[in-house]
């Protein structure tokens, strides 16, 4: 079987980012109203404010008008869509709170002008931090860094449990009490090490086909089963007044904040649930990565009349495979790679290890590879020309 050369399996946002999606009973699944509310819960997709932020959003303001250069119905020629360009590499984004991570990639494919898209794991719109964002061949990794720990910050609010378990759902539970802060250290070693956790019900994951938070938003009870996840830190950082609580945590691959603050606030019997979330860091990606989008949008502005490099934004698609061995090879064996046919390592060149590993030519990136009794099999092939990202960020960009 030949290796994927093409548009990687992981989800990419393309040009119809705001195309309506026809979620349960006919509902628009980006328009979601959440059991016993008028307002739309960010959770279980685009929220009104949402809308409000890409209507008003001059960076996809304009976007019917630049969609297609046929002629509109009365007749004038619309204006000719912006070209999309090949860059490769990740973006770091620290995402504002309010904003989706479906939005953010759109506005951060567009002011790249980027063919392809996709980001390495949902930050929710009431959450703020990192937002790591694949552009072009990158899109190839992202796998890799959604297995990667996440380090996150945040403040539980005690005596009330909500049905979203954080501050934009309804009240389904309160108490009077309040754990002191001996309370919640001695609790803390429960909640470290690999527990069962049972997900939120307003969230992405998949009832018979359909997603917890659509079944949620109808009204429905939504039975999800507890899975086992991995919490690698877990410490109390501050406790100011009888309400709230601060926290930070070290999590792995499927761990929901929003989930932990709720079964401590359970289990301390005075109920709780997120009242504010930032995530530091995302796998290989830390908080000397990450870059503001006004600062972003900044550099864009500076790059578009000469004055900066968009390159300076990102980082290399390698950053993602931080993990995995770098393996080395000859033109001649590249282009045979590169061609989708296995190269055979004899003599001093055979490698000695095997697995998984990342080829490159002259330091640059050619292919993911399977090595195999000395042999390098080639899974996905990457074409990284075009603008790529640099070594690290430069933190004055």
């Amino acid at each position: 079987m030949k290796p994927e050369t093409g548009k990687s399996s992981t989800s990419t946002i393309d040009e119809d980012v705001d195309r309506p999606q026809v979620g349960r009973r006919g509902t628009r699944s980006d328009r979601p109203i959440y059991a016993g509310h008028s307002v739309p819960h960010p959770l279980s997709g685009a929220s009104a404010q949402g809308e409000r932020e890409r209507k008003n959003d001059p960076l996809l303001q304009g976007r019917k008008e630049q969609d297609s250069d046929r002629p509109s119905r009365d007749g004038s020629e619309r204006q000719a869509r912006r070209p999309k360009r090949d860059v490769h590499g990740w973006l770091a984004l620290d995402k504002p709170i309010g904003m989706t991570s479906t939005h953010a990639v759109a506005v951060a494919k567009r002011l790249f002008q980027a063919k392809r898209a996709g980001h390495a794991g949902t930050l929710d719109p009431l959450a703020s931090g990192c937002l790591p964002i694949a552009l072009g061949e990158a899109t190839k990794t992202v796998m890799f860094v959604m297995d990667g720990r996440k380090h996150y910050r945040f403040a539980v609010r005690w005596g009330e449990e909500r049905d979203t378990d954080d501050a934009e759902g309804r009240v389904v539970a309160t108490s009077e009490q309040r754990p002191t802060a001996d309370a919640i250290r001695t609790l803390l070693p429960r909640f470290t090490g690999t527990i069962e956790q049972v997900p939120p019900r307003f969230s992405a994951i998949k009832v018979e086909g359909e997603r917890a938070y659509d079944i949620a938003r109808d009204g429905e009870t939504v039975e999800l089963k507890a899975r086992p996840i991995d919490i690698h830190e877990l410490e109390l950082l501050a406790s100011g007044d009888a309400d709230h609580a601060e926290f930070i945590a070290e999590c792995g691959k499927g761990a929901y904040v929003r989930a932990l603050a709720r079964d401590l606030g359970r289990a301390l019997g005075c109920y709780g649930h997120v009242a504010s979330l930032r995530r530091i860091s995302v796998g290989p990606f830390g908080e000397t990565d990450i870059i503001p989008l006004a600062q972003l949008e900044a550099l864009c502005d500076r790059a578009a009349v000469g004055e900066a490099n968009l390159a300076d934004a990102l980082l290399p698609v390698t950053t993602a495979l931080d993990d995995i061995p770098a393996l080395a090879v000859s033109r001649a064996d590249a282009a045979r790679l590169n061609r989708g046919h296995a190269v055979l390592m004899r003599g001093r060149d055979a490698p000695v290890a095997h697995g998984t590993v990342y080829v490159t030519v002259a330091g640059q990136l050619i292919a993911l590879a399977e090595l195999e009794r000395g042999e390098i099999v080639p899974k996905r092939v990457f074409n990284l020309a075009g603008l790529h990202g640099r070594a690290r960020r430069q933190q004055d960009v």
